[in-house]
């Protein structure tokens, strides 16, 4: 059974996610960590549960969700997998993370890609991947079948969405992704988003304001 540990990271309050099993492997859902407090927050935690970090996996590439790709891919000597579209928005981090306040910001080198049918094991478990552009050209969300949620990145929060006036962003795409690919999923499956605390696919049928 896949456990879920979620971090906020960094100035602009990122949810980095630590997926686990039982037999102790994970996988890291959009390190957004900078710095040594808070990297020695996700690794103490690995630490103390003996787990095995295998892979990174990153919905999309904005600078808030790669922070600490780079330090957590050397740290633990894994692969860092990323939609093939959002690869130019992870070259461009490097140009602006300055101008943010982020001058040591590390670029990550890209291992491998994922698209629309990936599957993403980890130990006795596996995440589907669904493509959901819109805040980002290569966004993609992770799916659980078998535990019924989402790690869903900056497409869909509790009652918003995700910003769409960054280099790459449209909103009629967004909402295409919400109504086509998540709201076709059953009304129980949370929804953990890059931002903010869980929701449901159902409440957000129901109350979110941008898809009445």
């Amino acid at each position: 059974m896949i456990q879920i540990k979620s971090f906020t990271f960094n100035p602009f309050s990122e949810n980095t996610y630590l997926l686990y099993d039982e037999t102790g492997e994970a996988v890291i859902v959009d390190p957004g960590c900078y710095g040594a407090e808070e990297t020695s927050q996700l690794y103490g935690f690995i630490e103390s549960h003996n787990l095995a970090p295998v892979r990174i996996i990153n919905t999309h590439a904005h600078i808030d969700h790669v922070l600490g790709v780079a330090a957590v891919k050397a740290k633990y000597n894994i692969p860092f997998l990323l939609h093939i579209i959002d690869e130019p928005l992870l070259k461009a981090v490097r140009t602006y993370a300055p101008n943010y306040g982020f001058p040591a910001f590390d670029e990550p080198e890209i291992d491998g890609y994922l698209d629309e049918g990936s599957i993403v094991t980890f130990g006795n478990s596996l995440l589907k991947v669904i493509f959901v552009p819109g805040h980002a050209p290569g966004h993609i969300a992770f799916v659980s079948d078998e535990q019924r949620f989402v790690i869903g990145g900056d497409v869909l929060f509790r009652q918003s969405i995700g910003r769409t006036d960054l280099p790459g962003g449209d909103f009629d795409t967004l909402i295409g992704s919400i109504k086509n690919k998540l709201f076709t999923l059953p009304d129980d499956y949370t929804v953990y988003a890059g931002h903010m605390g869980p929701t449901t696919i159902g409440f957000e049928k129901k109350n979110n304001p941008f898809l009445k």
